[in-house]
């Protein structure tokens, strides 16, 4: 099997989250197939709940599908460098792969601040790429932000 990108999608569901007041950032688990599995974007603000983020919601209804809850085999494609407590998860879940898009220096778990993988306590650790499609995340951001504060 050869390798494909799903970061549109992710970015789709970035954008949906963005349409609904919410940070944009979107997050698509992909089966060893190569199948979407589930994709989910950032529902905080609609669910009144600081843990629905995108990388957790997607991996929450990944589990529910398959009836498990470890997704061995499988990748996580997420737009933004994933917070610590999405980092945790991942690891949890035991996700083979992290794609993400857009670095996070001020709240990044991964490769910025907590370092979640890089911790002797963590059980497991995925395979790491980086940057991918991060023009595009990081242009929803940045839109995303400036409108905020614009007052849009």
């Amino acid at each position: 099997m050869s390798f494909a990108s799903h970061m549109s999608t992710a970015l789709d569901e970035a954008r949906a989250a963005a349409a609904r007041g919410e940070v944009p950032v979107g997050a698509v688990v992909v089966g060893p197939s190569g199948d979407i599995v589930a994709a989910a974007g950032n529902r905080t603000r609609e669910l009144a709940d600081p843990t629905a983020h995108a990388e957790i919601l997607a991996i929450r209804a990944a589990c529910a599908a398959l009836g498990q809850e470890r997704l061995v085999d499988h990748d996580l494609f997420v737009t933004l460098e994933p917070c610590p407590m999405c980092a945790a998860a991942i690891s949890f879940a035991r996700i083979r792969r992290l794609y993400y898009g857009a670095a996070d220096p001020k709240s990044g778990g991964v490769a910025h601040g907590a370092r979640v993988f890089a911790h002797r306590q963590c059980h497991h650790a995925p395979e790491i790429y980086d940057g991918i499609a991060a023009p595009e995340a990081e242009a929803l951001l940045q839109a995303f932000f400036r409108d905020r504060r614009e007052g849009g």
